[in-house]
């Protein structure tokens, strides 16, 4: 299914039709156009479009990926983003989903869309005990079907909603826990090399998003799955993260720039630098 994008006017401040209802405080505008500013960095910076293709925007129910959508419709309405967009949920078979709100919401603002129905709630809390967290099996089950659904819908790329913070949480977690240094790619091929990876709000702070989801009035759907889960090594980066902010402001921001600023020669890793040769 295809929506054709209206021609959007000539004025610096106008929005997708998506936008309609939206503040018109000083203060929102702001706040949209900072986040669309970094979501068209991370598109150029990471050469994310290629014209004419089709991405598959996953689309969970959550501030993040409400936002990120948001933002896609305005970019493409303003003749900035020249792919189809296709937006997708993938309804895992949570207890209590209400399932009515994000296709109607869909509907509403004329966005293409599909809806999935796939039970791997049921797998995840099978194979899982209860004490222990959901969050790596649950997404590689998601992930696996929502590339399948890429290739039936002739996507070449699945767009998804993590940000700033998720990125360096990433990196904390991989460095605490895993020994390595790594972090989440804005953009990366699949292992079947058919399908590309594209996260365009890497640079957006996740504090950003929320103000935009609330502002915006998303219909927010909560994860009744890992998202009731304490203790989970994430919330843990999570909350590190914050604390530092708090002491020192602005540190995320030189964060992310370290994670683009890396020198082999000043660190240990003898595969990437040849310290023999010196």
């Amino acid at each position: 299914m295809n929506i054709s994008t209206p021609t959007p006017p000539e004025t610096a401040d106008a929005c997708h039709p998506l936008f309609a209802d939206a503040p018109g405080s000083v203060e929102f505008n702001k706040l949209r156009k900072r986040l669309l500013r970094n979501m068209r960095q991370a598109v150029e910076d990471f050469s994310m479009v290629m014209p004419g293709e089709r991405w598959l925007v996953g689309l969970s129910g959550g501030k993040d990926s409400f936002g990120l959508l948001a933002l896609l419709m305005d970019m493409k309405w303003r003749g900035l983003l020249p792919v189809d967009l296709l937006a997708c949920n993938l309804d895992q078979g949570q207890p209590n989903f209400p399932k009515h709100i994000l296709p109607d919401w869909l509907s509403k603002n004329g966005i293409a869309h599909r809806i999935e129905y796939q039970d791997t709630y049921s797998v995840v809390t099978d194979k899982i005990p209860e004490n222990r967290t959901y969050c790596s099996l649950c997404s590689r089950l998601r992930r696996g079907h929502l590339y399948r659904i890429a290739r039936e819908e002739g996507c070449s790329a699945l767009v998804l909603g993590h940000h700033r913070e998720d990125i360096l949480e990433t990196f904390f977690m991989n460095l605490f826990h895993g020994g390595r240094l790594a972090a989440m790619p804005p953009k990366l091929l699949n292992d079947e090399g058919d399908v590309q990876v594209l996260r365009p709000l890497s640079y957006c702070a996740e504090n950003d998003l929320e103000k935009f989801a609330v502002a915006m009035e998303f219909p927010i759907i909560p994860c009744d799955l890992c998202g009731s889960q304490d203790g989970l090594q994430r919330n843990a980066m999570k909350d590190m993260l914050a604390d530092i902010e708090r002491r020192m402001p602005g540190r995320k921001e030189t964060m992310i720039r370290a994670l683009a600023n890396v020198r082999p020669s000043h660190l240990l890793d003898r595969r990437i630098f040849d310290f023999m040769a010196l």
